[in-house]
Parts: C-alpha cells; structure tokens; sequence
C-alpha cells in the first residue's frame, strides 16, 4: 500500500487561488443531444446526460444550463484534418454500414449513424463554451457534461470519440500563450490528448486509469513520458484492476497537487469519466463516489478561478447521474442539498432496483482478488513519478 496522504497538501501558487468575487460557474447541457443515437447495442448512451439533468433538478440544485453553438467546421479544424472531417460530414448525412477503415470509422465501437458529425460538433461547441466562459468572461469553472472526448486523434475516430474536444480547447488556449495542465480519471488513457501535447511543455497531461495491459486503448505506461522539450510533461499512473477508493485518493495525491503546484498552469482541464466505479460494465476499478467526490473537492481546491471541467467515460448510465449530480454540486457550492439515496421519483421512473438506491456510497470496503497488487503497484508507480517526472516538472 501507498505510505501515506499528505496531511498538508501542497498549496498552488497565488495565481490559483480561489477568489470569493467571481460569479457562478457555468453548467453546459443542451436537450438537443437527445437526438442522437450510436445504436441500440452500443454503451455510449445519450439518454445519460439526460438522467444527469434530471436528477441535478430533482436534488433541487441550481442547474440552469447555459446556452452554446455546435462547433464551427474552422473551430473543429484547430486540431482535426480536413479530409477527415469532410467524411465525418459526408457520412453523417448519408451512413453506409461497411465504414472508412482509414478513419477509424465503421461497426463496434465508432458506428457510422445519421447525425455523428453534428453530434460530434455540439459536445466540442459545449467545451470551446466552456473555455471561453472561463478565460474570457472570468467565470471560476463551467462544467460541459457532455464533453471529454479524449480518444479521438486529428484523423481517426477511436474509443467512441469522433472530435476530440478537450484538445480543440486546449490548443486554443496555448495559441492565446497559456499554459494548460490536464488531468483525467477516467478508467481509460487520455491517449488522444496526451499525443496531441507529447512533445510540448505548455501542456502538463496527467492520466490516472486503469493499467494498459488491461483494457482500451493499451497505452498510457510510465514510460510514456513525453518527447522532446515535452518529456516529463505527459505523466501516466497505471492502476491495476480492484483499485479502490483508498489506493485511487493516496495515488492522486502524492502525484496531482505537487506536479499542478510546480507547474502553476494559467488553466485546468478535468476529465471526470466515471467508468472507473466498481459496477462499470467496461472496467474493472472499485471506485465509489466517495474517490471520486474527494478528486473533485481537491481540483476545486487546486483549480478554482481558471477552472474547465468535462464528462467523460461511464457506462452504468444510473453511476454517471449521480456521479455528475455530486460533481456539480461540488462545483456550484450546493454539496449540501445532495442526499444520500436517490429521490424516489427517480428510482421510480427508471426502475432502481432497491438495493441501488445509494446516491451518495459509504465506505465501501470491497477488496477484489487483485487488490493487494493494485495497492502495491499504485505505489510502485507513484514513486516512479516522482523520480522521473518531479525533478523535470520542478515538483
């Protein structure tokens, strides 16, 4: 097991600061994403964004989504090639079942369906909304649900992913001269963003997800540190299967507050995927809520003030709502109004089954048989950060 948490963890520099005189942080959610369907068989399920918004306004928060445009073609371009997105269009409008091999395009896991570039284009126009709301308009944080398409790269779909939006949001951001760190727990690698970023120190990339050997996409190793004038800049800690919430907190902290206080970013991108808990279909993580909740209060810590935050993962479509119910109500303030089980009317509607009632988990003590490996190797891979990440980061 992991030696310890930071009892004082490391504070970021005054520049990150919270600040009691911003206004509100923004929440993106769009009822038009409703109308877009990977398939009958498929895990990735809109209808979850929709469940979320439901239960944010039945938990009685203050959730009043804020307005935002699809994705200009230019504005997808800032990252993307052309040709590629000229298919995504082309086939959008008229689907054809065997697929563009070259694109990543095809059955399983990236589906050719009517509407998957305006899709594509709504979830990246939410994040580019939300890093505008933020560096522009000062707001502490926005929140697009929909967002943390973090598979895909310039010219391939992968992963469910056709557009990749936290990159889109990224570069914008480095093309105006900041510095961005991004940090994401999904059960799988951030591989899209981190290759888009391998060779630049403007971008800290950070990736806690379960170990490549493992599950999709098989990248996201220790050794893949970044290239260049950006090696040490992509840093990957691999969790082996039946991590739970005790070896997920004392790994994120000995690792995310000291390398985002080294590298006092301008702005953080999260990637706040939920397939990492211990009933996702598509993983094999121990997560609960209270893992979960402790990474978003302490990126609230870390981040407050230049703050961009995206869904991500997460096929229990019930886990997503009352993982981002929780993430929002850290968020906006309103953690108080979250009760412990879900409202009945919500169990009601969608058919809970009694014993899944929880909102909010206990201390689940759930050890699978590789948890005394996972504790270990959580340790061993910390320590390997901070002897080849910290000293080139300046932790």
């Amino acid at each position: 097991m992991l030696s310890r948490l930071y009892s004082n963890p490391p504070v970021m520099g005054s520049n990150m600061a919270p600040n009691k005189a911003l206004p509100e942080p923004a929440y993106l959610y769009s009822d038009d994403f409703q109308h877009f369907d990977y398939g009958p068989q498929h895990p990735m399920r809109m209808r979850r964004l929709a469940l979320t918004n439901e239960l944010m306004e039945l938990c009685g928060l203050t959730a009043t989504p804020s307005p935002f445009a699809p994705a200009s073609f230019e504005e997808l371009m800032i990252y993307h090639d052309r040709r590629y997105l000229e298919t995504l269009q082309e086939l959008s409008a008229s689907p054809l079942a065997s697929g563009y091999v070259a694109f990543g395009l095809g059955p399983a896991d990236n589906p050719i369906f009517q509407g998957m570039y305006e899709l594509s284009a709504l979830i990246a126009g939410g994040t580019l909304a939300a890093a505008r709301l933020v560096s522009r308009e000062g707001l502490p944080a926005a929140f697009n649900i929909s967002g943390g398409m973090h598979h895909a790269l310039a010219a391939r779909a992968a992963g469910f992913c056709y557009i990749n939006d936290a990159v889109l949001a990224i570069r914008r951001l480095v093309q105006q001269g900041k510095r961005v760190a991004y940090v994401d727990i999904d059960a799988h690698h951030g591989d899209g963003v981190q290759w888009a970023f391998f060779e630049s120190d403007q971008v800290l990339t950070i990736s806690l997800h379960q170990h490549p050997a493992t599950l999709f996409p098989g990248t996201g190793y220790l050794e893949e540190m970044g290239r260049g004038p950006g090696k040490g800049f992509a840093v990957n800690l691999p969790l082996w299967i039946d991590t739970d919430d005790d070896i997920f907190i004392e790994s994120f902290e000995e690792v995310v507050p000291p390398l985002l206080s080294a590298f006092a970013p301008d702005y953080v991108v999260t990637q706040l995927g939920v397939d990492t808990f211990l009933n996702d279909p598509l993983a094999n993580l121990n997560l609960t809520t209270r893992g979960f909740g402790h990474a978003v209060r302490r990126f609230k810590d870390l981040a407050w003030g230049r703050w961009i935050v995206l869904g991500g993962g997460g096929y229990n479509m019930i886990n997503v709502a009352r993982a981002w119910t929780l993430a929002w109500a850290i968020i906006s303030g309103q953690e108080g109004l979250v009760p412990d089980d879900l409202p009945e009317e919500f169990m009601r509607r969608h058919r809970v089954h009694p014993d899944d009632r929880h909102l909010l988990d206990g201390d689940v003590q759930l050890r699978g048989r590789h948890w005394y490996r996972a504790g270990r190797d959580a340790a061993d891979a910390v320590e390997h950060i901070k002897k080849h990440h910290f000293p080139l980061v300046g932790a």
